[in-house]
């Protein structure tokens, strides 16, 4: 039998090791993602690292472990493998910076070659996130967001046309649809989109000049460069760009000078075959005070929408977020939250970081009723007039039947007992009459209502599981 066997680190390796890292990553990202790297054991080739959260763990492990296990095996040819743990108490480091996802040039081409492996992020772009500077020196493109990557992205039916374009323009080296244009409202994934093609284009191809800014900053770049009378140099840095990304165009509409510049800048780029992407909260077709001539180029190319989300994707994101934050949330609190914050991603996920910071800093369980009394605000925001129509289709999502069957004769058990609970819902949620309610269930009479509503009454009393649905059901209507 083969002997394993089990040694301390050499720490004279590791320290040459993160040397390279720190010349390769840059400051930043060494700071944010090598400094909390703990060396721990050498186990038959295996080296074992330490970090303090599962988050790290598993972006360590995604963009950085095999660089790490390379520039080892350079020190001691014995190290073939490198893996990672979570340290249980070690401490958490500040949360890294939005340039911090860096990742050496070399190891871009290796990653990109396996299908299914995250892209890094190339090491030039580590202390801005930017990527392209102009010849005057200031910097044309915006910072990236480290998070808006397509491996954070969750794909769902609403958005699942959007993101597979994206990644097509992303993964091709040759322009794929010119323009891509995403549209869709606030909070549900259009900027996230945008970052996750720029950080994927410049991880793939390192040379390629990537621009992404806001109509805004376009806007303003214009503006500025009329007043020094440099409007030269400015059609020189756009016209040159490989991949021009411009989120919000919608800002442009009304203002006739930049929208003539950026029409004569698409074509400049079109013509000669460089990546367009560009998003808007309308469609082309929907955008106001936007020249004929440029919203055909706009709608030139593949126009995607994101459509509000649905509730299985919005339980999917929280269970996404949960899981990136390293904790446990009960199912009921995450159903409650994805019922009723339902417009904007956005909020939704800065909901659950506000119950777990909570829950962390303050101390206590994370139930149904904390969630009520922390976000009574956002709750508040987010509530409406409630209407039967608005119980029937809670309910019927809930028990998994048709809304239609709310108003039907059908009599199964599959049906009856989740019509007496959405009419029940209706008594107590509602200033409705027992006939007005019986009227929107199908015409059905009010001695009807009132068997149901004792029913549920009494199957509240003897069943808690049941009492525990009704009880959800009434906290997703009522906050």
């Amino acid at each position: 039998m083969k002997r394993v066997e089990e040694a301390a680190v050499n720490q004279a390796e590791w320290d040459r090791v993160k040397t390279r890292l720190k010349l390769e990553f840059g400051e930043s990202a060494f700071k944010s993602w090598v400094i909390p790297i703990t060396a721990t054991s050498m186990r038959d080739g295996e080296v074992e690292l330490s970090v303090p959260t599962r988050f790290m763990r598993d972006w360590i492990t995604t963009h950085y472990a095999e660089r790490i296990r390379a520039l080892w095996a350079g020190e001691n040819p014995g190290v073939r493998k490198v893996t990672l743990k979570v340290e249980a108490g070690k401490p958490e480091p500040a949360a890294p910076k939005a340039d911090a996802p860096a990742r050496a040039p070399g190891a871009a081409a290796a990653a990109a070659a396996k299908p299914g492996v995250a892209r890094p992020i190339p090491a030039s772009f580590a202390s801005t996130g930017s990527g392209y500077t102009a010849a005057n020196g200031t910097e044309l493109s915006a910072p990236l967001d480290a998070r808006y990557v397509f491996e954070n992205f969750v794909v769902g039916k609403p958005n699942e046309f959007a993101y597979a374009a994206a990644k097509r323009v992303a993964e091709s080296d040759q322009v794929s649809f010119n323009p891509l244009f995403l549209y869709g409202g606030v909070g549900l994934g259009k900027t996230h989109l945008m970052h996750a093609i720029a950080w994927e284009i410049r991880a793939r191809t390192p040379h390629r000049k990537v621009v992404y800014l806001s109509a805004e900053k376009f806007m303003y770049s214009f503006v500025r460069a009329l007043r020094n009378q440099d409007t030269v140099s400015f059609k020189e840095q756009f016209r040159s760009v490989d991949v021009l990304m411009i989120d919000d165009v919608q800002f442009i509409a009304g203002k006739d000078a930049t929208q003539e510049e950026f029409f004569h800048t698409f074509n400049a780029l079109v013509d000669q075959g460089r990546q367009i992407v560009l998003s808007a909260d309308k469609s082309p077709s929907s955008l106001e005070e936007i020249g004929d001539r440029l919203r055909s180029r706009l709608a030139s190319g593949l126009v995607a929408d994101l459509h509000p989300t649905t509730f299985e994707l919005r339980l999917g994101i929280l269970d996404a977020k949960a899981e990136r934050l390293g904790v446990q949330v009960p199912q009921r609190v995450k159903e409650f939250l994805a019922h009723k914050i339902c417009s904007n991603v956005r909020e939704l996920e800065g909901a659950l970081t506000r119950l777990v910071a909570h829950a962390q800093l303050v101390g206590g369980a994370l139930t149904l009723e904390t969630t009520q009394d922390l976000l009574q605000d956002l709750l508040r925001a987010h509530d409406r007039r409630l209407t039967m129509e608005e119980i029937q289709k809670r309910v019927a999502e809930h028990f998994k039947i048709r809304v239609s069957d709310m108003s039907s004769a059908r009599r199964s058990r599959a049906v009856a007992r989740p019509r007496q609970v959405a009419m029940y819902l209706s008594k107590q949620l509602t200033s409705r009459s027992l006939p007005e309610i019986g009227r929107a269930f199908g015409g059905r009479d009010h001695t009807t209502v009132m068997h149901a509503v004792r029913k549920i009454e009494e199957l509240v009393k003897l069943d808690s599981a049941f009492a525990e649905d009704v009880e959800l059901l009434t906290r997703m209507l009522e906050s």
